[in-house]
């Protein structure tokens, strides 16, 4: 049985003039968690939107599990959080995930272990109302596993929340996922995708620039910072290097692209050989913002993914 839940053929949503989506083409397979990244106007609620039927695609076309389920019957499969969370004030926790599954025509039999999971099991006789922004969306989070969905798509799930709230989502994030469920994680947070995805998909006005492991965003080797009193003679050095690739000065020191992967140890051997003496070296990892600056910067005006 193929291991794939949900599959997008160029699948474009335009208002008008905008492109909201742009042939955007992608594959989701069970076990992962989906970093669906992009600054907020990029396309990520609606192509969410679309999969999940509350907005018509203008073009092209999406399956769920291979096309062996309709939307419908996929849609009983899959927990979703696209908007605030939605309850009764008046009914406590335990009464709105009753509800819930009595709606979703679900056994209740697991509320008490997800109160438990999202850590609101001393709260499940209090009141909806009472509770604070971070609990009401650890609650909308229960309530999306009630039927024990194979995907959880979550929108923006830490939107507004404080750092302990943020804290909290996100190791519950991480739990799920160690429980086998996969996750769509859509987010305009690069920390938040590298903290808990095994995957992202980059969108930027509605067009796909990456797709694959968050450690593969850039293949960087990472870069050197360098400093010595003999400029010359280091610039001369490392224009002859075969592992250098674009070098820079940035501040005080020389910012040394690698194209290869090149241990501190050895390249400091190469220059000491030279009698090239540093007054400053050591081997960084470009951050993830800026691996996704340069990303779609540098493709802005090129042909992107699709």
């Amino acid at each position: 049985m193929s291991n794939t839940l949900l599959e997008l053929n160029e699948l474009t949503k335009k208002y008008g003039g905008l492109t909201a989506v742009n042939k955007l083409s992608l594959s989701l397979t069970k076990g992962k968690v989906y970093g669906l990244l992009g600054p907020n106007g990029s396309g990520k609620s609606t192509t969410l939107g679309m999969v999940l039927n509350v907005i018509n695609p203008t073009s092209g076309t999406f399956q769920w599990y291979d096309g062996s389920l309709t939307t419908h019957e996929a849609l009983k499969k899959i927990g979703a959080i696209i908007e605030r969370p939605n309850f009764y004030p008046y009914m406590t926790a335990l009464q709105n995930l009753t509800l819930i599954c009595k709606i979703k025509q679900c056994s209740t039999d697991t509320i008490e272990e997800l109160l438990k999971l999202v850590n609101l099991w001393d709260r499940k006789k209090s009141k909806f109302r009472t509770f604070s922004l971070g609990m009401k969306q650890r609650l909308a989070i229960a309530a999306a596993l009630v039927n024990q969905p194979d995907l959880l798509i979550l929108d923006e799930p830490t939107n507004g929340l404080d750092p302990e709230g943020i804290h909290q989502i996100r190791e519950l994030i991480l739990t799920i996922a160690q429980q086998g469920t996969t996750i769509l994680l859509a987010s305009h947070l690069l920390d938040e995708v590298e903290k808990v995805c095994t995957n992202v998909i980059v969108l930027k006005n509605g067009v796909k620039y990456y797709e694959g492991e968050v450690e593969g965003l850039s293949q960087s080797f990472g870069y050197f910072e360098i400093a010595t009193e003999n400029n010359e003679q280091l610039l001369n050095f490392l224009e002859a290097h075969p592992a250098i690739g674009e070098i820079s000065k940035e501040n005080k020191y020389y910012k040394v692209n690698l194209t290869q992967d090149v241990s501190t140890a050895v390249f400091s051997k190469e220059l000491q050989k030279k009698g090239i003496l540093l007054t400053h070296f050591s081997k960084k990892q470009p951050s993830l913002e800026s691996q996704f600056l340069s990303l779609t910067q540098t493709k802005e005006h090129a042909t992107p993914t699709n």
